[in-house]
C-alpha cells in the first residue's frame, strides 16, 4: 500500500488540500468560502407564513430571505417517506401553522430573489452511508453490482445498524467496505444526529444546527486511511478545530494531525504550486522523454500519448511499449489530479504485439484501481483506442480555477495577424460600397497594424486606390488579436 501524506493549506478565503503518495501529488481539493452554499445545512426554522394556494410555507431560518417549504418536502410523521401515488395528500395548512418551530434542511440554495428550498426530511451524508434519522429502511445504490450483492449488503447493514434507530442508504463506495468501516460510519452519523437533536431542544429558532463539513473536516472523514502517515495543516486555529472534531468523531485520525510551523508556504515547500500549474497545461511531460496531450471538451476528454524524444529501448517496439507503460500510470494520475469525469479516450501509441497491448491495459487498470472515484475501462477498440468512464463527483480542476478565454471564445486558438488583415480589407471594401466618407480609419491590434504597414502594404495601397479614399491605421494595445474597428471619418 502506498504511503500517503495530506497537506492542508488554509486561508480565510480558500482551503486547499493536496494528497501525496510516495512523494508525488495524486489529488487536489479546493473549497472557496464565498462559493460554499447552504445545501445540506440543518436549521431550526420558524414558520412565518402558510400559503394554502401554493401548498407551501415560508420558513424563517435566520438568513436574509425566508426559505420555502413545499408540502411534498414535508416529513410524514407516520413514517411514509415514499407514500403511494394514489394516497391522499394532507394539505399543508393542516400540517403546519404560523409560529411553529421545525427542524429543516436546505436542499437548494437561494438564487436571485428566490429563497432557499427546504425539506423537513433530514438526511446526513457520511463517508459510505447516508443516514435517514426519521426513516427505518435500508436502501442500496442502484449502481452497486448485482441484485445478490445488494441483498448481501442489506443483510450486513441490518446486523450492523441493530436497534439504534434510523434508516440508511449505502453509497457506491460502500460496496467494498469492511464491517469495521461501516460500523464507524454508523456511529459517526448517529452521534451527529444526536447533537442536532439536542441543539434543537435548547436553541432559539433561526439557529444553524448542523453544517455540512468543511473541506478540512472532510479530510479526516473521507480521505484519511491506514496508509495516511501525516496530515499537515498550516493554520494553528484550524489545527485546533480539526483536533476537537477528530477527538469527537474520528479518534483514529487525531494522532496523524501535525501543525506546520515553517516560514515557507506549505504548498511551496512540497512543490504543489508547480504541480497545479502543470495540471492546467495541455502537455504533460513523461520522465522517459515522451509526453501526453490532454484535451477536455464538452462531450469527452481525450489523452494522446507521444514518444517525443525517447529512444532508450533496444528497438522501436520496445520504445513504444515502455512509453505506453509509463503513460498508463501518468494518465491515471492526471485523471485524479485534474478530477476529469465522464467519457475519457486514451490514444496510446499503436502496438503491434498483442502481449504488449494486454500488459499496458493491465498496468492502466492497476493504476486506476487506486482511484477513490468509480472508473470503468473497456479494452482496446479496433482503432487502437482505450475507452473508459470516470464518475463525475465535482467540477474538474480547470473548471474550478479557470474560465473560457474571452479572446478565443474557448477555441484554444486565435486567427493569425494575416487572416485579420484580410478580414479588415474585405470589410473596408464592403463599407465603401454603402458609404462615402472622407477617410477610413482602421483601429486594430499592434501586430495587425504592423503587418498592414509592412507585408500587406501593397494590398492596402491597392484597395485605397480602388475605392478612391485614404485609409489610415491606428494601433490599440488593449485590443485582442482578432479585434478591430473601422471608423468612417
Amino acid at each position: 500500500m502506498a504511503n500517503q501524506d495530506i497537506l492542508i493549506n488554509w486561508a480565510p478565503q480558500e482551503t486547499r488540500v493536496a494528497v501525496i503518495e510516495n512523494g508525488a501529488l495524486q489529488e487536489l481539493y479546493l473549497e472557496r468560502t464565498l462559493e460554499r452554499g447552504q445545501v445540506g445545512n440543518v436549521y431550526l426554522g420558524k414558520v412565518a407564513r402558510v400559503l394554502p394556494g401554493m401548498q407551501s410555507a415560508f420558513i424563517d431560518i435566520g438568513l436574509e430571505r425566508a426559505a420555502f417549504l413545499h408540502v411534498a418536502d414535508l416529513h410524514d410523521p407516520n413514517g411514509n417517506v415514499h407514500p403511494r401515488h394514489d394516497a391522499p395528500v394532507v394539505p399543508i395548512e393542516k400540517r403546519v401553522f404560523e409560529g411553529q418551530t421545525l427542524t429543516v434542511q436546505v436542499i437548494k440554495d437561494a438564487i436571485g430573489t428566490k429563497g432557499a428550498r427546504l425539506s423537513s426530511q433530514i438526511s446526513i451524508a457520511g463517508r459510505m452511508l447516508v443516514f435517514l434519522p426519521q426513516d427505518r429502511h435500508i436502501g442500496i445504490s442502484q449502481k452497486i453490482g448485482s441484485h445478490e450483492t445488494r441483498e448481501a449488503l442489506r443483510d450486513r447493514m441490518h446486523l450492523l445498524a441493530g436497534d439504534g434507530g434510523g434508516g440508511f442508504i449505502l453509497r457506491t463506495n460502500a460496496e467494498e467496505a469492511t464491517d469495521e468501516e461501516l460500523a464507524d460510519d454508523i456511529a459517526y452519523l448517529r452521534k451527529t444526529w444526536n447533537t442536532i437533536r439536542e441543539r434543537s431542544l435548547s436553541q432559539p429558532p433561526g439557529t444553524l444546527l448542523h453544517q455540512d463539513l468543511s473541506l478540512a473536516e472532510r479530510v479526516l472523514r473521507d480521505l484519511t486511511t491506514e496508509a495516511t502517515q501525516t496530515i499537515r495543516i498550516d493554520s494553528q486555529m484550524q489545527f485546533g478545530v480539526l483536533r476537537s472534531f477528530g477527538e469527537t468523531y474520528m479518534p483514529g485520525a487525531v494522532a496523524k494531525l501535525d501543525l506546520y510551523r515553517g516560514e515557507r508556504p506549505i504548498f511551496d515547500l512540497f512543490g504543489i504550486e508547480e504541480e497545479i500549474a502543470r495540471a492546467l497545461a495541455r502537455r504533460v511531460d513523461l520522465k522517459s522523454g515522451g509526453y501526453l496531450i490532454v484535451d477536455q471538451t464538452e462531450a469527452l476528454t481525450t489523452v494522446d500519448v507521444n514518444t517525443g524524444g525517447y529512444v532508450g529501448a533496444r528497438n522501436f517496439d520496445d520504445t513504444i511499449f515502455k512509453t505506453n507503460l509509463e503513460a498508463a500510470g501518468a494518465i491515471a494520475r492526471q485523471l485524479r489530479l485534474r478530477n476529469l469525469g465522464g467519457i475519457i479516450i486514451a490514444d496510446f501509441i499503436d502496438m503491434v504485439r498483442e502481449e504488449h497491448q494486454q500488459a499496458v491495459l493491465a498496468e492502466f487498470r492497476k493504476q486506476l484501481a487506486r482511484d477513490r472515484v468509480r472508473t470503468t475501462v473497456s479494452g482496446f477498440t479496433q482503432l487502437g483506442l482505450v475507452e473508459m468512464t470516470r464518475k463525475r463527483t465535482r467540477e474538474s480542476l480547470a473548471h474550478m480555477l479557470c474560465e473560457p478565454c474571452p479572446t478565443c471564445q474557448s477555441r484554444g486558438q486565435v486567427k493569425t495577424a494575416r487572416s485579420v488583415c484580410y478580414d479588415i480589407l474585405r470589410e473596408i471594401l464592403r463599407e465603401a460600397r454603402q458609404f462615402s466618407p472622407k477617410e477610413f480609419r482602421v483601429i486594430a491590434n499592434a501586430a495587425v497594424v504592423e503587418m498592414l504597414l509592412d507585408e500587406e502594404s501593397t494590398h492596402l495601397a491597392g484597395l485605397s486606390e480602388f475605392i478612391g479614399k485614404p485609409i489610415s491605421l491606428s494601433a490599440e494595445p488593449t485590443m485582442n488579436p482578432e479585434q478591430y474597428d473601422i471608423v468612417l471619418m
